[in-house]
């Protein structure tokens, strides 16, 4: 059989909306200025407040936020610390948080002014009563940012005061949810994740990280220059060759990810829960992946070849609650082959995903999960005869104080089909020998969790799946006379 071999130029792709049925969405107003501090502003109705929601201050303490039993007031910023927490026992000792340079003693027989605290001599910031500086007391809840312990935050109900210690008052713990803070109070924002908050795990050799934020720009791999906020993985790993595919023939895939995450958080608090609320990861997504050689044949389930496992626990200031989000992504490469296609294929990708969950009273949690993809052209050359499909994508899940609440796995992929040597150009001339095809694809799947009851919501009985979308479509094919 005579073969041509020719370079295929392949056309960009029309815009693919993907959205699970069922889903829906809520608009969310952008995050304040991560330098900002937390507001508070009276809500229409008089009775609830409207939350700022905006990230964390970096490099200052972030100080817990208390929710008094004596249910007199709001949920209030204070100027106590957890200072150590045991997971096993429930047990926490809560202390001053620092305060910075002692004030000056007063003089001999002078009285404290009207309205500063008697132990540091300061006026009660903003929004914040002396009763916040009161030690815990049992129905207590408080909520705090990561700490010795609790490297995920805590949330927790007073449950005991056991006595004074010289590290502070130790207490005993239970769980508790958001509503007991947040009360009938409204949040709604969308805050970005800090790139350089980002831990990374690389699993294989040949991984590179690179991020790029307002204080510092890191460059990439070739000096390139990443947008403000966003964050980069580089690949360049070797896929298991077909056993008699020639040395010419060995696999590789090769490639970066490039993602932008930011969290989504939406509550809106009732006399008896909450009326509604959302927790979700969106952002900005990028790839370009090149697959060469010829595979080996996969057995059983498609290949999965993690390469790098990224962690961040941002703390979004929600008013004076400090709200600990847990973001874990797993990125992979994936090659499914039957070990007799040689390919030559490069793909970018660009566009954005929303994985969540939303909740509503009376309807319950429904899952959210969106993404609009692009794919410019991809330059490939397929051989001989079989199949392969090759994706690049990423294991994702975003919880609350540790707990897992959305699970998501997010794939662009390239499949192609050929029964011999086949290619052409995206100006439509073609020369060919064999049938062959090739596509473009993507895969959205995942589940919500039962961890998503940290708002104060119902507990559903089983995971909420976010349904297994897959869109695919035809990029070229085409058959000719040998």
């Amino acid at each position: 059989m005579r073969t041509l071999a020719r370079r295929l130029l392949l056309p960009g792709l029309t815009t693919l909306a993907l959205t699970a049925t069922g889903c829906s969405s809520t608009p969310h107003t952008g995050a304040a200025d991560a330098a900002a501090p937390a507001t508070l502003a009276p809500a229409g109705d008089g009775t609830s407040q409207q939350l700022e929601v905006a990230a964390a201050p970096q490099g200052t303490p972030t100080p817990a936020a208390v929710a008094r039993a004596d249910g007199k007031g709001k949920t209030e910023k204070s100027s106590l610390k957890v200072a150590s927490y045991d997971q096993a026992s429930g047990r926490a000792v809560i202390a001053k948080a620092p305060q910075g340079p002692a004030p000056k003693s007063p003089a001999p027989g002078k009285s404290h002014e009207s309205g500063k605290s008697p132990e540091t001599g300061r006026s009660p910031e903003p929004g914040k009563s002396p009763e916040a500086d009161k030690p815990v007391a049992v129905g207590d809840v408080i909520a705090s940012a990561p700490a010795p312990g609790a490297p995920n935050g805590l949330l927790a109900k007073v449950t005991e005061v056991v006595g004074k210690t010289d590290r502070g008052t130790e207490v005993k713990t239970a769980s508790t949810t958001l509503a007991s803070v947040l009360n009938d109070d409204k949040a709604d924002g969308k805050v970005p994740v800090d790139p350089a908050s980002v831990t990374v795990e690389p699993l294989m050799k040949g991984v590179t990280f690179s991020w790029a934020k307002s204080q510092g720009v890191k460059f990439g791999p070739q000096s390139a220059k990443l947008p403000l906020g966003n964050l980069r993985l580089d690949v360049n790993a070797a896929v298991d060759t077909a056993p008699d595919a020639p040395a010419s023939a060995g696999a590789s895939v090769s490639g970066f990810v490039q993602l932008a995450p930011q969290v989504e958080f939406s509550y809106d608090g009732g006399a008896t829960g909450p009326r509604s609320a959302s927790l979700g990861m969106s952002g900005d997504w990028s790839s370009q992946w090149k697959l060469q050689g010829r595979a080996a044949a996969s057995t059983g389930a498609p290949k999965r070849i993690p390469f790098a496992k990224l962690h961040s626990a941002p703390v979004i200031q929600v008013g004076p609650v400090p709200v600990v989000v847990n973001l874990d992504l797993t990125c992979y490469v994936q090659v499914e082959a039957d070990g007799r296609v040689t390919l030559d294929v490069q793909q970018d990708v660009k566009g954005d995903f929303k994985v969540g969950g939303t909740y509503t009273l009376g309807k319950g949690w429904t899952p959210v999960s969106a993404s609009n993809v692009k794919s410019t052209p991809v330059t490939a050359t397929v051989a001989a005869s079989g199949k392969v499909k090759g994706a690049l994508g990423a294991e994702a899940s975003v919880g609350l104080y540790g707990a897992v609440g959305v699970s998501a796995d997010f794939a662009p992929y390239l499949r192609g089909e050929a029964d011999a040597k086949a290619s052409a150009s995206s100006d439509g001339k073609t020369s060919l020998s064999g049938a062959w095809a090739l596509y473009g694809g993507f895969d959205l799947s995942g589940n919500l969790q039962l961890q998503l009851s940290l708002f104060g919501t119902p507990l559903f009985e089983r995971k909420i799946p976010l349904g297994t979308l897959n869109r695919e479509w035809a990029i070229a094919s085409g058959h000719a006379e040998r």
